[in-house]
């Protein structure tokens, strides 16, 4: 199939700042395209993740969007949402979208922030948890070259899931988390068998804040700057540990151990399976 006709934006996901935040691809009008296209589309723009808006509904504000990696398709991708409702909010005008993803329907808000750049908030499909067992745990801990003593005891490693599903695991010091230098291929092959899309690698400053790190070698990328999806099974992850009983805004600050620093809003409710994540996206130059 012929993609040289398609129109591909790019925009950088949490951030105000062109050299910070998760870059993505955007392709408005991609009816007309098949998997292959897209796959190889995504591979080309080489970004973690590139979103399609496959059907569209302007009078009701609904689409259709999936999502690719430059190696495979991603039931849901947190950042691509926030930079496609940014760059549809800037052609159709702010308000409420739905998009309707491979993992289910995520209304997303959109607003024009006085003085800085638009403004995105996706409300996840239900959050859910589960412990990490051993063998999955050991195997993933071998990979990152970490020892269960780098942990912190007060964040057990669970499962968390917000669209897609990520390991949660808690370093028990920044500099834990700082050095970041593993084995991509055997990370990978653990993924892979665990059906995981990213690790979410956390260390608490605060209460309300937490800096992350996500490899993902599953999608041929070493490391995400800004993980939306991640940051939306974290809010699920955070409730099921009883640290959010009353509703909760909680900032993780990623992607700066990459030079491109980014900063995610979770909002929980103890009462809501569903956890908002909200950021700015802009568009990147040439």
């Amino acid at each position: 199939m012929d993609t040289s006709t398609t129109q591909i934006l790019r925009y950088t996901a949490f951030t105000t700042d062109p050299s910070g935040g998760n870059p993505a691809g955007v392709v408005l009008d991609a009816a007309g395209l098949d998997d292959d296209a897209m796959l190889a589309i995504a591979a080309d723009v080489g970004y973690s993740e590139t979103a399609f808006v496959t059907a569209r509904d302007e009078r009701r504000r609904r689409f259709a969007v999936r999502y690719f990696s430059p190696l495979a398709e991603v039931a849901f991708c947190g950042h691509a949402t926030v930079a496609t409702a940014v760059a549809l909010a800037e052609r159709l005008g702010t308000g409420p979208l739905v998009f309707d993803t491979p993992a289910g329907e995520v209304p997303v808000d959109t607003e024009a922030d006085a003085g800085e750049a638009m403004r995105a908030t996706l409300t996840s499909v239900p959050t859910s948890t589960r412990p990490a067992d051993a063998v999955e745990l050991d195997s993933t801990l071998a990979a990152l070259g970490w020892h269960r003593e780098d942990l912190d005891p007060a964040l057990p490693p669970r499962v968390a899931f917000g669209g897609v599903h990520h390991l949660v695991l808690a370093a028990a010091t920044r500099d834990r988390l700082a050095d970041l230098d593993y084995d991509f291929d055997a990370l990978a092959a653990v993924m892979r068998r665990a059906g995981w899309a990213t690790l979410q690698l956390v260390w608490r400053e605060g209460p309300d804040l937490f800096h992350a790190r996500d490899p993902f070698p599953v999608g041929g990328v070493v490391e995400d700057p800004a993980t939306g999806a991640a940051a939306a099974a974290f809010g699920g992850y955070l409730r099921d540990l009883g640290l959010t009983p009353q509703p909760t805004v909680v900032t993780v600050r990623q992607g700066e151990d990459m030079g491109r620093p980014s900063a995610l809003t979770v909002a929980v409710d103890p009462d809501d399976a569903r956890v908002r994540v909200s950021g700015h996206a802009v568009p990147l130059p040439g």
